[in-house]
């Protein structure tokens, strides 16, 4: 019978650490928490200093008796919960149904699920912190307080099912203020002149850049097509000459390792993983993956830290590493050891694998398709963030004519250093034919274009995240469940990838701001995680963080009764009529966008597909055109109205234009701030790029 009970979140974990841990230890799983605050009523206790109501977890019964079991055969239990906040707080429920007492030495913490790090780390527990503990009780009850206050007034005013929270909120407001600024955005019209010049039969495309006042250059903006026939008028066709030179060296720092945010931003954009896939790979990443020598083990450590510090023993194989498969001219500088800081989770390290010589492809075929995605993209960035910097050599040359400046300048790579296995951002090599001071060259042609500005572009995940990030706004940990509540509530939904807010969305950010301004202000929210990491610190009692919540809460909560009027969202009408009851349909907002719907509900159920047309005739039949449709999961795709008469189908958006090359329908793209047009046929190369 196993002397030692440990106990931790997760059956995989479990798992892992049976095996590292051999027949002394009996490892089993509370499947996160075991005590909560009640889902049916509020389950704090304001008028008692608000004391916290926890109960068990409906159905967590059977599972807690078996733990209770385990528990007494036992001569030694360790809580080996997860490195954070909310393991911490897991542990603490435990220990309270278990009869533990305070000082008892039983919390354990695993970085990393190693065959070392466990055995180690098991031979030195240590008391539950409940400075940590206490920090996430005060995130608890802030965020129940948010919630079960706030979303009644929202079923009563506008309709069921709605939801506010601290955080949530706060990102509803971001987005839907991103959309103002959008809707409000005014174009400014600008222009731009290139000139297309000669160096012997080399081509050298040169952009306007301003005027030579006191043998300075200075930059003009050209706003109106006058402008820029102004200075064409100007120029002398016939004398183009190189005005200066200037060559230089340009430094691409090597990036710090991963946190969870940064994680969770490159991994959208790198491999399009939402962030909520992210985490739960990075998650099977961390408990353990079974290879063929080793058995299960843990490939990353843990994945909900805000540090970019990296242990010595790491850095020193990882150095190790690089010299030996790279050679020592890539090698980078060794990292400190970060000293603590005020923030708490700093106590983590950055999220690294735990063995740098398990590289992608040795164990490509231990992982699922996403686990290698993800593994790939952690495995890089580390050794990235200790190889040498990437070094390019730049030139830039001022061309002038008549005191009119034109530039140019390209780059070339000079050293690849971390970019040799982290170039996700590859520079095309912009070289110039040679060019000299004095030097004289042939005009062939010159253009102007007339721009517009364009308005700030809508959150992507990255985005958000980075924002989010920057305001101080939520935890990297909670992003992903923040986002998910947005598209579940149909507060937003993604087109194009991009959050867009939708009339609910507005409708319940208006009456927020207008009654509940501290909830959905950034820099309030900010405070509140400053606040909350003091508590983690014992710098600060918790319930004083909430008592003080509550009463400015409770106060806009008796004004916003008496002062919001009942909101009525009526559906848009459409001229579809119902083949049922003939009344005109309107349209509704589901779990994967628009649809038709009878106002008649409930005695008319019916309900069609929305049709969008985005004004393409289809290419492969005569009588389709091109329609929005939606996959089972919700994205986006382009079919042919006729089906299953036509099968068309199109990923990307069809647009009014044949493909040069081979006669078939063009495609569009949208990244950041660019548009891609590339050919439909996947076996022709056609495309090109064009600004936004």
């Amino acid at each position: 019978m196993a002397k030692n009970l440990v106990i931790v979140e997760s059956p995989t974990k479990a798992k892992t650490i049976k095996k590292m841990l051999g027949t002394n230890y009996n490892v089993i799983a509370s499947v996160g928490h075991v005590r909560d605050l009640p889902k049916s009523k509020l389950g704090i206790d304001i008028e008692n200093d608000f004391e916290p109501q926890y109960m068990n977890i409906y159905g967590k019964g059977p599972l807690i008796k078996e733990i209770k079991a385990e528990a007494k055969k036992a001569d030694k239990i360790f809580l080996a919960t997860d490195p954070d906040r909310e393991g911490e707080a897991i542990s603490w429920h435990l220990s309270y149904i278990l009869d533990m007492k305070e000082d008892d030495k039983n919390r354990v913490t695993f970085n990393e699920i190693t065959k070392d790090t466990v055995k180690r780390e098991i031979k030195n527990p240590r008391t539950i912190d409940m400075n940590l503990v206490d920090a996430q009780q005060a995130r608890r009850e802030l965020d129940r307080l948010a919630g079960y206050k706030i979303s009644p007034l929202l079923w009563k005013k506008v309709k069921s099912g709605l939801s506010a929270g601290r955080v949530q909120s706060a990102v509803l407001k971001l987005i839907c203020d991103r959309e103002e600024e959008i809707n409000n955005f005014i174009p400014e019209e600008y222009w731009t002149i290139e000139a297309d010049l000669r160096v012997g039969r080399r081509k050298l495309l040169a952009e306007y850049y301003g005027v030579k006042e006191k043998n300075k250059a200075k930059k003009v903006d050209l706003k109106t097509e006058k402008d820029a026939d102004k200075v064409i008028n100007n120029i002398d066709g016939d004398k183009f000459t190189v005005d200066s030179v200037k060559k230089g060296k340009r430094v691409r720092k090597s990036p710090n390792p991963f946190t969870t945010s940064t994680m969770q931003q490159e991994s959208s954009r790198r491999i399009n993983f939402s962030t909520k896939k992210t985490m739960m790979v990075a998650q099977s990443l961390y408990e353990g993956v079974k290879l063929p020598k080793e058995g299960s083990v843990g490939l990353i450590t843990y994945m909900r830290t805000d540090s970019v510090r990296i242990s010595q023993e790491a850095q020193n194989a990882c150095l190790n590493f690089i010299e030996k498969s790279y050679g020592k001219n890539y090698l980078g500088k060794s990292k400190a050891p970060a000293k603590k800081t005020e923030n708490i989770q700093d106590a983590h390290e950055c999220i690294r694998p735990t063995d740098v010589t398990k590289t992608p492809y040795s164990i490509k075929d231990s992982l699922s398709k996403d686990q290698f995605k993800l593994y790939s993209l952690i495995w890089n960035r580390f050794v990235a963030s200790l190889m040498a910097n990437a070094i390019f050599d730049t030139i830039s040359a001022d061309i002038i004519s008549n005191l009119e400046i034109f530039r140019v300048s390209g780059s070339t790579l000079n050293f690849d250093g971390y970019l040799r296995v982290y170039d996700y951002n590859p520079e095309k090599a912009k070289e110039l034919p040679p060019l000299e001071e004095g030097q004289v060259l042939k005009l062939k042609d010159i253009q102007k274009e007339q721009h517009f500005t364009n308005p700030p572009p809508r959150y992507n995940e990255a985005s958000l995240i980075k924002e989010l990030e920057a305001l101080g706004v939520g935890r990297p940990s909670t992003y992903a469940p923040t986002i998910s509540t947005l598209q579940s509530r149909y507060y937003v939904v993604l087109e194009e990838k991009k959050f867009v807010p939708t009339e609910l969305g507005n409708t319940v950010n208006e009456i927020l701001v207008e009654n509940f301004d501290n909830l959905v202000d950034k820099k309030f929210t900010a405070q509140m995680e400053f606040e909350l990491d003091e508590i983690a610190e014992g710098k600060k009692p918790w319930k004083e963080l909430v008592r003080s919540f509550y009463e400015d809460l409770k106060e806009d909560l008796d004004k916003a009764y008496e002062n919001i009027e009942k909101v009525e969202i009526e559906d848009p009408v459409t001229d579809v009529i119902c083949d049922k009851c003939g009344r005109n349909m309107v349209i509704k907002m589901g779990r994967y966008g628009k649809f038709l719907a009878c106002p008649g509900f409930p005695e008319c159920r019916n309900t069609k597909p929305l049709v969008e047309k985005i004004g393409v005739k289809c290419p492969d039949c005569d009588d389709g055109e091109i329609v929005v449709k939606r996959s089972k999961k919700g994205r986006i795709f382009y079919g042919c109205d006729q089906y299953p008469k036509c099968e068309f189908v199109s990923w990307n958006k069809p647009i009014n234009e044949k493909c040069p090359k081979c006669g078939s329908i063009l495609t569009e793209m949208n990244s950041r701030n660019k548009k891609t047009i590339k050919c439909s046929n996947s076996t022709c190369d056609y495309r090109r790029e064009e600004n936004e």
